[in-house]
């Protein structure tokens, strides 16, 4: 899957969710929505493919690996 795929995904969720709100505008946290929906998965997958080794996943995902600690117990991914 190219990074040209997964954008065309979201866009495509994103205007399914303005197609739900039938016309009504958005709260405005929709910036921290969308953070917070991709976050966890992209989180959970990549430390899967990682073998749980937070330091391969802060490193493959640009992160340091503290931050990558915290956003992991922030999503309850790890304890």
């Amino acid at each position: 899957m190219s990074k040209k795929h997964i954008e065309e995904c979201v866009r495509t969720s994103l205007e399914g969710y303005f197609k739900d709100l039938h016309g009504i505008e958005p709260d405005g946290s929709m910036y921290d929505m969308m953070v917070r929906v991709v976050e966890k998965p992209l989180l959970e997958v990549v430390m899967r493919h990682a073998e749980q080794n937070q330091s391969r996943a802060a490193e493959w995902l640009g992160l340091n690996r503290n931050t990558l600690r915290k956003k992991l117990v922030e999503h309850k991914l790890i304890k």
